[in-house]
């Protein structure tokens, strides 16, 4: 991106919530606040102060099966941005006490994150879909773990899984690739690279069930869906564009019939998430308590007339220039670039151009929506999540048995 004046910088490594035994559920975020803290070489406020001097942003985050490190600079600090992060990645001290300082912080982060019902429905009904299943793990991981992790566990599980052969090193911005090359080169050691990840493929069961969680909440928050595709599916194309017409955007038919039409809810969406062996496909409500049961029938209605009556051509063209445009204005950022490379080269094995994703986009037809909709939609095992003020007699889901 020449002309740009800075770069974005990522390094994805290949492990996640869903690599974790149950008994150390959350090392892997544990592991990304720590790398923060200091190496044999840096102190955590030289860290900072490095990156604070040269008006970058310096980050992370975890998920289910990937952790990223990334920071954003100016194009001249490229140089100093990878030595910074490589040792942060390569040499960091797990010093007890640091251990003890960010236990406290991440458990004040799972506090947090617990106190935030439309943010945890979406754990919650992970964990209902994937009951016996690691993806339906949280990736804050569970109290009673993180308060008992050991620096031994967390060198061992950190020595397993971090190595070149299981990271993926992807930039974008103004930059020179042989010479990036050359910079990870330098600062990483090659020969300690091994494979990539061992992780386990375990397609999980899903049972179709209604599970409520009693809070005292202002409003009910509603999770329902059913399992999605995994990621290397042919059709994966196609759920996205189904996905969108379904509820992502203002005028998808969840929004325009609960928001618009009926009032019911002021945030109401689908979204689909993919992983190695499976996906999902889930839709959210926020309402009252007194309109739970009527979001949730609209819900089942709309799903019901997707498949029982198929789309039509101005809603499909319209869910496809959505997806597109959104597409190509990510592009427009360093940021955005660099995680649509980290993520595929690591995730997907390759890159697709734009105009490849573009042309599979416009690619996906009526018949192939109606067909993902009857398949994913017509026969799933649905399985729906309620938080709020409600007991488990409250509520009915027609199509849950």
């Amino acid at each position: 991106m020449p002309n740009v004046r800075s770069v974005t910088l990522g390094f994805w490594v290949g492990v996640g919530s869903r690599d974790e035994p149950e008994d150390l559920s959350g090392i892997s975020h544990f592991i990304e606040h720590l790398l923060f803290k200091g190496t044999k070489f840096n102190s955590a406020r030289q860290i900072a102060e490095a990156f604070d001097s040269m008006g970058g942003e310096l980050n992370a985050f975890s998920a289910k099966e990937y952790t990223c490190f990334y920071a954003k600079v100016l194009d001249t600090d490229l140089d100093k941005s990878i030595e910074l992060m490589t040792d942060m990645i390569f040499n960091s001290k797990f010093d007890p006490q640091d251990m003890d300082a960010e236990r406290r912080v991440i458990l004040e982060e799972i506090s947090l994150h617990e106190d935030s019902p439309d943010d945890i429905i979406h754990d919650l009904f992970a964990s209902t879909l994937w009951e016996s299943h690691p993806l339906g793990q949280s990736v804050l991981g569970r109290l009673k773990v993180i308060n008992t992790l050991s620096r031994d566990e967390l060198v061992s599980f950190f020595r397993e899984n971090y190595h070149p052969g299981n990271i993926v090193v992807s930039a974008a911005g103004n930059l020179d690739h042989e010479h990036l090359e050359a910079l990870v080169e330098k600062f990483t050691n090659r020969q300690c690279a091994r494979g990539g990840s061992s992780r386990r493929h375990l397609v999980p069961e899903v049972k179709p069930r209604l599970k409520v969680f009693n809070r005292p909440t202002e409003q009910a928050h509603i999770v329902i869906g059913t399992t999605g595709l995994p990621r290397n599916h042919p059709d994966r194309f196609a759920l996205a564009v189904l996905d969108n017409l379904l509820g992502g955007g203002m005028s998808s038919r969840l929004f325009q019939k609960i928001r618009e039409e009926k009032a019911l809810a002021y945030s109401v969406f689908s979204y689909h998430s993919m992983f190695s062996e499976t996906g999902l496909i889930a839709i959210y409500a926020g309402t009252s308590r007194e309109n739970a049961q009527l979001v949730m029938d609209l819900i089942w209605e709309e799903i019901n007339n997707l498949v029982e009556n198929g789309v039509k051509d101005e809603e499909l063209e319209r869910a496809k220039g959505h997806i597109k445009g959104n597409l190509v204005l990510s592009l427009e950022d360093s940021s955005g670039r660099m995680t649509r490379l980290g993520k595929s080269e690591l995730c997907q094995g390759e890159t697709l151009t734009l105009d490849e994703l573009i042309e599979r986009v416009e690619a996906v037809d009526r018949e192939k929506i109606e067909e993902l909709s009857r398949h994913l939609l017509g026969y799933g095992k649905f399985v729906a999540t309620v938080l709020g003020p409600f007991e488990k007699d409250d509520l009915q889901l027609r199509f849950v048995q």
